[in-house]
């Protein structure tokens, strides 16, 4: 009777142990299903003359842009912060336009051991516009920044308010401003406390001209 429990016992344990393992790798899938389909509105928008920010010769040429190898160790879910009763703030860029932001959260993750913040942002002009009244802007630079990935101002995530208080962190979505690829645009400059001292090597890489 013993022995049979104890077969019982693992069978189940067993059955478990394939149940967790399916759904770890079904979430897997739909993760990098949804970085995929990231990077091909990204591709189109780059690829159409309406949209694009390259410039006339590059846009004759282009083809794809440069992508880090997916890595869904960064999607992160990290801890939501509100921080009410921020004050507005003129953010700089690359040029003397001063865009007027507000900080909404902090974002709290561990990564390689250490623990980082990231402060989420909202432009007051921005979210004046139908479908971004939620919008949340994350600029950031890692230690990529001039080697791999654009060292001419960092990245940048897009978020949405989230309802709880957790948020998604998918680095695999960080993209170059438009600057890194024309010069006529003006781009927001990442505050210093949204460094991440350890490399972030995925989402968009550096334009190669």
């Amino acid at each position: 009777m013993y022995s049979k429990f104890k077969k019982m016992k693992k069978l189940f344990f067993s059955m478990f142990l394939i149940l967790n393992i399916s759904l770890l790798v079904a979430q897997d899938i739909s993760k990098v299903e949804d970085i995929v389909a990231f990077q091909e509105h990204l591709n189109s928008e780059f690829a159409n003359p309406e949209e694009s920010p390259l410039t006339s010769e590059d846009l004759k040429k282009f083809k794809a842009l440069e992508f880090f190898d997916i890595d869904t160790t960064y999607v992160i879910e990290a801890e939501f912060l509100r921080t009410p009763a921020e004050p507005p703030f003129a953010m700089p860029t690359t040029t003397n336009r001063m865009p007027i932001y507000v900080k909404y959260g902090e974002a709290y993750f561990d990564l390689e051991g250490q623990s980082f913040k990231l402060n989420s942002y909202q432009n007051q002009e921005l979210i004046t516009k139908p479908g971004y009244v939620d919008y949340l802007f994350v600029p950031f630079t890692d230690a990529t920044n001039g080697e791999t990935s654009y060292g001419g101002g960092g990245r940048y995530l897009d978020l949405r308010i989230p309802t709880g208080n957790t948020i998604t962190l998918n680095f695999n979505k960080a993209y170059n401003p438009y600057c890194a690829y024309n010069g006529k645009y003006s781009c927001s400059i990442p505050p210093l406390e949204n460094e991440i001292s350890v490399a972030i090597p995925v989402g968009v890489k550096k334009h190669k001209k």
